[in-house]
């Protein structure tokens, strides 16, 4: 009698951890398939949404078009190369307007800033001969640092910016409040156009 009881007892505890091993089975699948699915979705969210995907997806868009600017290293003696995706505009005044704005924001690198940040474009003008009459106002002058090499990389940035991107623009001419201007700060001669400079651009930041 007590031998069968035994045995009884020993079928249910055998019973039990079956079930019980069981249990840890499906469990153990379950936390599988959730950590997969975790990971899987992350990575299709950092494939979806990584700059190269947004970049491509920015570029095949037909409204877009892509820009470089140039900004300062850090020792401001050479333009740095930092591609954009800008608006397509029909108009030729409309495009280099933003190319000026899109300067004036400044990188999105660690590159340094040619413009201060609170610059304001006045206005932008074509003439006939392909020479862009890029119009500021005086806070271009009052809130610029100075110093010959931070000038330099401010009428540069501008000109190769606007140049290279614009095939129809050989010549750039700043205006302070819609006049001609001496200087930015006192020692670059800013009443003359100025073109396109390719010694000052080195690739790579």
């Amino acid at each position: 009698m007590a031998s069968k009881k035994r045995r009884r007892v020993s079928a249910i505890k055998a019973k039990k951890k079956r079930r019980y091993l069981k249990f840890l089975f499906l469990t153990f699948i379950v936390l599988c398939g959730v950590v997969f699915i975790l990971f899987f979705a992350g990575a299709l969210k950092e494939y979806l949404y990584s700059p190269e995907s947004a970049k491509s997806s920015v570029h095949t868009s037909r409204n877009t078009y892509k820009a470089t600017l140039y900004f300062s290293d850090s020792n401001e003696r050479f333009l740095v190369p930092e591609v954009r995706y800008l608006p397509k505009k029909t108009n030729v005044a409309d495009q280099v307007a933003d190319l000026v704005r899109a300067l004036i924001k400044g990188p999105n690198t660690k590159l340094i800033e040619t413009f201060p940040r609170k610059t304001t474009l006045k206005g932008v003008e074509i003439k006939g001969d392909g020479t862009a009459l890029i119009n500021f106002e005086r806070d271009l002058v009052t809130l610029h640092p100075g110093g010959s090499a931070s000038e330099i990389m401010t009428i540069y940035s501008l000109t190769n910016t606007i140049t290279l991107n614009v095939p129809s623009i050989q010549k750039v001419k700043i205006l302070i409040d819609g006049k001609e201007a001496e200087t930015l700060k006192g020692h670059i001669d800013i009443r003359d156009p100025f073109t396109t400079n390719s010694e000052l651009i080195v690739e790579g930041a």
